[in-house]
C-alpha cells in the first residue's frame, strides 16, 4: 500500500483523531461550554429513553457515554451527538421484553447483544458500500413511521405519567390505563409532577431560552419530591448504581443472537437513516459532504461498543445535536466533554436521582415524541399524492397494529409495488410540432401541435421490462390504428422518443422484435431517437444488431425527423 493510500485509509478509520490535528486552541472554550450545556440534557434524556425501552435507567447513561467517546475517535461528522433515541425505544422494547421474561438482568444483556448485532450489521454494510440502502425509506414511509412511533411512544408512557402500574404490550398497558382512569386509580401526585414537568420543558422552548427546559423539569421535580416527601407516594428512579459501564452479556447464546437478528437489521436501517439525514444536513450547512459508508461504519462501531459495555442501540440525536450546535460546539470534543461530565455524575453523584420521579422521565419522553411527530408534513403529502399517502398510512397503521418492524416492511413492500405499478403502466403519448415552439411536444398537452407528415413520433416514459413490453407494443398499434386513414397510409416510420427508456430486459426485447415485425408487414420502420448509449449497447448485445442497424438510431428527435423527411 502506498504512503498516500495508507494515510487516506487511516484518516477514514480514525476521522475524529485525524481531525484533532487541525484542532484550534480557541475552539476549546466553545466546546467545553457546549459540552456542559449538552450534559444538562444527556442525563435525563438517556435515562428517559432507557425507561421507554423497558430497561433500567442507568443503561441509558451507559448508552450515552460510550457512543460519544467512540464517535469522537472514528466519526466523520464534525458535530454530531449520538445516544439513545425515542424513535428506537419501541423497537428495542419489542425485541427484548418478550425474551427477557420479566428479568431485568436478562433484558440488559439482550439489549446489549442487540446493539452488538446492529453494530456488526452496520460495519458489514459499510464494507459492502451499502451507505445508500436507506433509499428504501422514502419520505411517505418515514412520515408514517415517525408519526406512528411518536403516538406509540407517547401512549407507552401514559402509565408512568399517570402513576398507574401497567405492564405488557402497548395495548395491554392502554387497557390498564383506561381501567385505572375509570376506577379512580390515577395517582394525582404523579400526574401533577408529569404535567408540571411538561410545562417546564415547553415554556423555555416557547420563550426561546438557551437553557433546555428538561433541566428545569428534572431539577424542579426532584426538589418538589424531596421537599414535599412525594417519594413515598410516587414511583422514583432511585439511586443509580455507582460505577463505570461494564460488560453485561452473560447468560446469552447463539439462539438469542439468531432470534434478535431480524430486529437488529430493522433497527440498523432506521438508526442509519435518521443519523445519515442528520449528518448530511449538518455538513450541508458548512458546504461539505459526509460519506454515507464512513458514517455507517462509525455508527456501527459506536453501537457495537455500547452493546459490549451495558448499553443498547443508539443513533444520531435530532434533539441533543441542535443543543450542542446552538451552544457553540466546534468539534466532537463537545461530545467528549459531555460524556466525561456524565461519567463524573455516575461516579460522584448517583444519589441525585433518588428523588427523580418516573412521571418526569415519562414527560421527557412524551415531549420528545410530540416533537418527533410531523402533522404538517402529513397534511402536505395528503394534498400532493394519493398513492404515496396510502404508503404513509400503511406505515402509520402498521407501526401501531402489527408492530414497528413489520409495519415498516409492509410499507416498503407497498412503496415498491407502487413503483412497479407506475412502471407497468407508464405515461405515453404522441409528439408533434407546434409553430413558434422549438422541439416536439406532447399533443395532449399542446392541442395546437400537429403531426409531422409521414411520421408517428411516440414517447414511452419508463424502462422496458417484462411487465410493460406488451404495453408499449399495444400503444404503438393503437396509435397507428387510430390515425386518420389518409395519414396512416402515408406513415413510413415510427420514431420512438427513447430518452426516458433507461433499461430493457429479454422479455421486453422479444415484445419489441414482435412489434418491429408487425410494423414491417405494414411497410413501417421502427427507429429510435435519444436512446441512451448503455441501453443501445444492451439492445444490440441481445442479438438485434442485424435488425436494428446504425441507421435506426438518431441522437435527437429533430435529427430523426430531418433525415427521414429527406428520405
Amino acid at each position: 500500500m502506498s504512503a498516500p493510500t495508507a494515510r487516506r485509509s487511516a484518516k477514514d478509520r480514525l476521522s475524529g483523531v485525524w481531525a484533532l490535528k487541525g484542532y484550534k486552541r480557541e475552539w476549546l472554550r466553545h466546546d467545553v461550554v457546549a459540552g456542559a450545556a449538552l450534559f444538562a440534557l444527556l442525563v435525563p434524556a438517556g435515562m428517559a429513553y432507557a425507561q421507554a425501552a423497558g430497561l433500567p435507567p442507568v443503561t441509558g447513561l451507559y448508552a450515552t457515554v460510550v457512543p460519544l467517546l467512540v464517535y469522537a475517535v472514528v466519526g466523520p461528522s464534525r458535530i454530531l451527538v449520538l445516544g439513545p433515541d425515542s424513535a428506537l425505544a419501541p423497537l428495542i422494547a419489542a425485541a427484548v421484553i418478550p425474551l427477557a421474561a420479566g428479568s431485568s438482568e436478562k433484558s440488559v444483556a439482550l439489549a446489549g447483544l442487540l446493539a452488538v448485532l446492529v453494530g456488526v450489521i452496520m460495519l458489514a454494510g459499510s464494507a459492502l458500500k451499502l451507505g445508500t440502502i436507506t433509499g428504501l425509506l422514502s419520505k411517505p414511509i418515514r412520515l408514517g413511521y415517525l408519526n406512528g412511533i411518536a403516538l406509540l411512544v407517547a401512549l407507552s408512557q401514559l402509565p408512568a405519567f399517570l402513576g398507574i402500574e401497567a405492564d405488557g404490550d402497548i395495548w395491554q398497558k392502554l387497557a390498564k390505563v383506561t381501567t385505572g382512569i375509570l376506577t379512580g386509580g390515577v395517582n394525582v401526585a404523579a400526574l401533577l409532577l408529569g404535567v408540571g414537568s411538561l410545562a417546564l420543558i415547553w415554556i423555555p422552548k416557547l420563550l426561546k431560552w438557551k437553557v433546555p427546559g428538561v433541566l428545569f423539569a428534572v431539577v424542579g421535580s426532584c426538589v418538589a419530591t424531596a421537599v414535599l416527601g412525594l417519594h413515598h407516594h410516587v414511583k422514583v428512579t432511585g439511586i443509580l448504581p455507582q460505577g463505570l459501564p461494564m460488560p453485561a452479556l452473560g447468560g446469552l447464546g447463539w439462539a438469542d443472537a439468531l432470534t434478535l437478528l431480524p430486529a437488529a437489521a430493522g433497527i440498523a436501517l432506521m438508526a442509519f437513516a435518521d443519523t445519515g439525514v442528520l449528518s448530511q444536513t449538518l455538513a450541508a450547512k458548512e458546504g461539505k459532504r459526509v460519506s454515507g459508508n464512513r458514517e455507517m461504519a462509525a455508527l456501527g462501531a459506536a453501537n457495537a461498543a455500547t452493546g459490549l459495555l451495558g448499553g443498547f442501540p443508539v443513533s444520531g440525536s435530532t434533539s441533543r445535536t441542535p443543543v450542542a450546535v446552538d451552544a457553540g460546539a466546534k468539534s466532537q470534543m463537545t461530545g467528549v466533554v459531555g460524556s466525561v461530565l456524565v461519567l463524573a455524575f455516575m461516579l460522584l453523584a448517583p444519589g441525585v436521582t433518588e428523588y427523580l420521579p418516573s412521571a418526569t422521565l415519562a414527560a421527557v419522553v412524551i415531549a420528545a415524541a410530540i416533537a418527533l411527530a410531523d402533522p404538517a408534513g402529513v397534511r402536505r403529502l395528503l394534498s400532493l399524492s394519493r398513492s404515496e399517502s396510502v404508503v404513509m398510512l400503511a406505515a402509520f397503521l402498521g407501526v401501531l397494529t402489527v408492530g414497528v418492524l413489520q409495519g415498516i416492511v409492509v410499507a416498503i413492500a407497498l412503496a415498491l409495488l407502487d413503483f412497479v405499478r407506475r412502471a407497468w403502466d407508464p405515461y405515453r403519448t404522441e409528439l408533434g410540432a407546434e409553430e413558434g415552439l422549438p422541439g416536439y411536444h406532447d399533443l395532449e398537452r399542446h392541442p395546437d401541435g400537429e403531426r409531422v407528415p409521414g411520421l408517428l413520433i411516440l414517447r414511452f416514459d419508463a424502462p422496458l421490462f417484462f411487465g410493460n413490453g406488451q404495453v408499449l407494443a399495444e400503444f404503438v398499434r393503437e396509435q397507428l390504428d387510430e390515425a386518420p386513414d389518409e395519414a396512416s397510409d402515408d406513415i413510413s416510420h415510427v420514431i420512438l422518443a427513447a430518452e426516458p427508456i433507461t433499461g430493457i430486459d429479454t422479455t421486453a426485447l422479444d415484445d419489441l422484435v414482435t412489434l418491429d415485425e408487425w410494423l414491417a408487414r405494414k411497410g413501417v420502420d421502427l427507429v429510435f431517437a435519444e436512446l441512451k448509449g448503455p441501453v443501445k449497447d444492451k439492445l444490440l448485445h441481445l442479438g438485434t444488431a442485424a435488425r436494428f442497424t446504425p441507421d435506426h438510431f438518431f441522437p435527437t428527435i429533430g435529427a430523426a425527423v430531418r433525415a427521414l423527411r429527406r428520405e
